[in-house]
């Protein structure tokens, strides 16, 4: 009998959580999946997606009769889109008012249920909403800074994508690994160019109008997409894309055994490597007061296994991009920070 492997997803209803919860159907991986939403079609997408061949049970549940507890009781793998998204007009304060609370509720439930899993955070704002979950669990006793991330890999995935666009050879796309660090919300967002593999040639990167609006559109590649729904939704094929893809790469290093699984993503810095990592990046005066980062990540059976410093010095441009992004997020952090206190 295969051992047991479960992955939850919270918030498996909405726009992000059905297509998520769909790829994490595809794992091969996990023997259950566990759907939680508060609305009740959520029972029917389990219904819905158990019809699919893989090798994973799923089962759906409600709050009613003790839902969340059931959906997180034992699981290894916690991804966690639940909220409301963004729509036109609303900053991503406004978002914070009402995610804050749900995901307070989420992350009490955790601790109290599976504080060992691994906790995936894609709910925004992710640059508040990541510490709400690190003190949630301070409290409780259950902190791992080894096994919290906040999921930023749509901006890596975008960076990419635009990239080769501009490049003039958008089937290369996948071809190209961009670090991108900070934060996950408008100038916190950093993508390191100068880091990029392939090298991306020095004329893109002198040309600092084409390189303007290439950061513009990576940082605030969302308004985009929900201009474009027009009202009816934000980013949530991409976004449960790149979820699932961080997901798979975490469930390769633990299940698997794959070694050199790196990944970008949003992390306390007291896990091994991130300070370091930082230090290498923006000067010891800025990073006072930053408490998460997103950083490139080694993935291993425990979480992360070591926080990988970056492979060169950033440029002149890149260092206003971070005193920027530092700016922001320093606000942003302690804004989760001081929701979980006045509990």
């Amino acid at each position: 009998m295969a051992a047991r492997r479960k992955g939850a997803v919270l918030g498996a209803a909405g726009g992000i959580g059905q297509p998520l919860s769909l790829l994490m159907k595809q794992s091969q991986h996990l023997t259950e999946l566990a759907l939680f939403d508060v609305v009740p079609v959520v029972v029917g997408v389990a219904a819905d997606l158990s019809h699919i061949n893989t090798p994973s049970i799923v089962t759906g549940y409600t709050k009613d009769n003790d839902g969340l507890a059931k959906a997180l009781e034992g699981a290894d793998i916690v991804v966690i889109p639940a909220g409301v998204p963004r729509k036109p007009g609303m900053t991503r304060d406004d978002l914070f008012k009402i995610n804050g609370g749900i995901c307070y509720d989420l992350a009490s439930a955790i601790a109290k249920n599976c504080p060992k899993a691994f906790v995936l955070v894609i709910s925004n704002p992710v640059n508040s909403t990541v510490p709400i979950f690190a003190e949630t669990f301070k409290k409780a006793g259950t902190f791992d800074p080894a096994r919290l991330f906040g999921v930023t890999t749509l901006d890596i995935v975008r960076s990419s994508t635009f990239v080769t666009s501009v490049l003039n050879i958008p089937n290369e796309s996948a071809n190209y690994a961009i670090p991108v660090v900070g934060g996950h919300s408008g100038t916190t967002i950093v993508p390191l160019l100068s880091q990029a593999k392939p090298k991306i040639d020095d004329k893109l990167l002198n040309d600092k109008e084409t390189l303007d609006k290439l950061i513009y559109r990576i940082q605030f590649g969302g308004d985009e997409v929900v201009k474009a729904k027009d009202g009816a939704g934000s980013a949530t094929l991409s976004m449960a894309y790149a979820g699932y893809r961080f997901a798979a790469s975490l469930m390769d290093a633990k299940y698997a055994g794959k070694t050199g699984v790196i990944e970008d993503s949003y992390i306390h810095i007291s896990a091994d490597g991130a300070k370091e990592s930082l230090a290498s990046i923006i000067s010891s005066s800025e990073s006072e007061g930053i408490d998460f980062f997103s950083l490139p990540v080694e993935l291993g059976p425990d979480g992360i296994k070591r926080v990988h410093p970056l492979p060169g010095a950033v440029s002149e441009y890149e260092k206003g991009l971070l005193s920027a992004a530092v700016g922001e997020l320093k606000g942003s952090i302690t804004k989760g920070v001081e929701f979980v206190a006045a509990k």
